[in-house]
């Protein structure tokens, strides 16, 4: 199954609720939802942190799951899409700054089953590999060398890695490779997992020995459904 995220930030003169609130409770609902094909959809907004300085990247994120590549030809080429959900974006995005990448999801912890009323916090960490690395060598470091790493930190519930598949380099290179998403159960947990030593000592000097660091983008979320999931599933 093919795992979309899209990344997007408010339009000038829109604040950061605002426009959380028009993703979620509008466009989710009212556009995007109707886009056919689409087998799961969340909307996940950006949590602010204290420590945080200047305007954030990106305050939010959809994530859509479609069947393979031809449902997602299909639905951007659908007047759902297009007269819909696109004709729409300006209202509240600044459309220019969006990014979307189309991948293929590992589930290296599983966790508790995916449910809309589990509560956990999440940390989405967007990766882009060292200049001059292969993506076969980028995916099998990911998946073989880091992954263990991210796996010892405590306080882990899930860990899904969601990289982008060869087709999508046919044409340019990507603006990331992949998609960490780490989940905790909430803040504080996330907090204390992220300044223990196994995150400090371990995962962080690791990724600088793959990952171009400049890029590497996190954001801590809470996910609202729009679309699923079923109460059994585990995973995408």
């Amino acid at each position: 199954m093919l795992h979309q995220f899209i990344f997007a930030a408010p339009r000038p003169g829109m604040s950061e609720a605002e426009f959380q609130d028009y993703w979620v409770h509008r466009h989710a609902v009212d556009y995007a939802s109707k886009i056919p094909g689409i087998r799961r959809y969340a909307v996940d907004t950006r949590l602010a942190r204290p420590d945080e300085t200047g305007a954030p990247l990106f305050s939010g994120c959809a994530e859509i799951w479609l069947d393979d590549v031809d449902a997602l030809l299909a639905a951007l080429q659908s007047p759902e899409l297009i007269r819909g959900a696109r004709a729409d974006e300006p209202n509240w995005a600044a459309f220019w700054q969006t990014i979307a990448l189309n991948t293929d999801t590992e589930v290296l912890l599983p966790g508790p089953p995916v449910s809309r009323a589990d509560g956990l916090v999440k940390l989405m960490v967007l990766l882009k590999r060292l200049p001059g690395t292969t993506m076969d060598a980028f995916r099998r470091h990911a998946r073989d060398v880091h992954a263990p790493k991210v796996l010892a930190v405590p306080g882990l519930r899930r860990l899904h890695v969601c990289l982008v598949p060869d087709m999508f380099y046919a044409v340019s290179e990507t603006p990331f490779d992949g998609v960490a998403m780490l989940w905790f159960d909430d803040i504080a947990a996330m907090d204390a997992a992220l300044a223990s030593p196994a995150y400090v000592d371990g995962v962080l000097p690791d990724a600088a020995t793959f990952l171009d660091t400049r890029y590497m983008h996190t954001l801590a979320v809470t996910e609202h459904w729009i679309i699923g999931p079923d109460a059994t599933e585990v995973t995408p």
